[in-house]
């Protein structure tokens, strides 16, 4: 790949690193923020919750209202909205403030994460889309495990406001970079409202956003709760657990280089594996919890097998997608996600609280297991014949 093609792709993944790290970073800080501002946790965490269901309802909304902007002008306004809202949360002086702040950044948000897919495999030469792909799954995995312990170092020793305040400066160099080496990426515009029942009657879109939508449910049932989970459960120790978290996302650079490696050569069996292991291996977890070292490989297949998930849904979304109607589609895409996200804190806490948080997984792995029953049986017959017919969107 030419230094033509490599920059911009750098740029994008160094943005999806900051956003990614931007919704992780706040999970660390709660009680630094419920402190300051003299409120619960609980109601510090909502800035939390509120940011996820924000994505989710205005990520199509506002890539309908963009829709006919050029991208690398909507990719940079992007990163300013985003660098100017982190600065905001950074001087909040109240609850209130700050939560308008994160309104902002979830603004911004859902922009992003609808064209950050679509430009990655737009710059790069059509043998190197997959590479893309990785490089952006790369850009999580790394803000998962550098994202959300460098926060809470941050807020730690030089207090919450300035995490997002260093989130404001890192968007800030990552917007110069994007400035000088991205290219000017046409938007062709033509896709309007009135196309939009077209992507509702895409049989093989609509089977993905409902494997998204079950899926991520029950992986953020488990995920949402795995620190309790370690602690009260596995009774490992805090250290232990840092480690274990940051061993999750690093197995998730292991699911990068295997997407690359192995998705063209055997799609349907890569999707079925993505699925099925992180299903199983939330199902293992509580037996999995008898011994340390038994929750640190299950740790590993599972922050794997997720990651395998996302690139190649990613993927298959695109693929599903017209090119005119790939921002759309992933703006769907990202707005179902993140109900996934909500509806898996609110699952898991009802879990924990009626049950035990040593369930988290058991409720996980099922709803996991249902989204693998229907892709095997239903989405995957759906895409052969979507591949077979060669028309992307029948």
């Amino acid at each position: 790949m030419s230094g033509r093609q490599w920059l911009p792709l750098i740029g994008i993944a160094l943005s999806v690193f900051i956003f990614n790290m931007s919704e992780f970073m706040p999970i660390g800080l709660l009680t630094a923020i419920s402190d300051d501002f003299s409120i619960s946790e609980s109601k510090a965490g909502l800035i939390i919750s509120v940011y996820a269901w924000a994505v989710a309802i205005l990520s199509l909304p506002i890539m309908l209202l963009l829709r006919k902007m050029e991208y690398r002008r909507m990719l940079l306004m992007t990163v300013v909205l985003f660098a100017v809202f982190q600065f905001m949360s950074g001087i909040s002086t109240s609850y209130w403030m700050l939560m308008a702040s994160r309104l902002g950044v979830a603004v911004a948000h859902s922009v992003f994460w609808s064209i950050a897919a679509p430009l990655a495999v737009r710059v790069v030469d059509r043998e190197h889309q997959k590479v893309a792909l990785s490089l952006i799954a790369t850009g999580t995995s790394l803000a998962m495990v550098i994202g959300l312990p460098l926060g809470r170092v941050i807020g730690l020793a030089l207090g919450w406001r300035m995490a997002f305040i260093a989130m404001a400066l890192a968007a800030a160099a990552v917007l110069i970079m994007l400035a000088i080496v991205f290219p000017r990426v046409e938007n062709p515009g033509t896709f309007t409202v009135r196309r939009l029942p077209e992507i509702f009657r895409n049989r093989v879109l609509m089977g993905i956003y409902l494997v998204i939508a079950v899926y991520v449910t029950g992986y953020y049932t488990a995920y949402s709760y795995i620190e309790p989970f370690m602690l009260q459960t596995a009774g490992m120790s805090e250290n232990m657990i840092t480690a274990a978290l940051i061993i999750f996302g690093l197995a998730g650079l292991i699911g990068s280089v295997l997407f690359t490696k192995k998705y063209g050569s055997a799609r349907y069996a890569f999707i079925m594996s993505a699925l099925t292991f992180s299903s199983l291996s939330m199902l293992a977890l509580a037996a999995a919890a008898e011994l340390e070292i038994a929750v640190l490989l299950l740790v590993i297949l599972w922050g794997m097998s997720h990651t395998m998930f996302n690139i190649s849904f990613q993927n298959e979304t695109l693929h599903a997608s017209q090119q005119d109607s790939a921002a759309i589609a992933m703006s769907l895409q990202s707005g179902i996600y993140n109900v996934g996200i909500a509806m898996g804190s609110i699952l898991g806490g009802a879990v924990t609280d009626n049950l035990s948080v040593g369930d988290i997984g058991y409720v996980g792995g099922i709803l996991g297991m249902a989204a693998a029953l229907f892709t095997a049986v239903v989405l995957i017959a759906a895409m052969k014949r979507r591949d077979a017919s060669g028309a992307a969107g029948a």
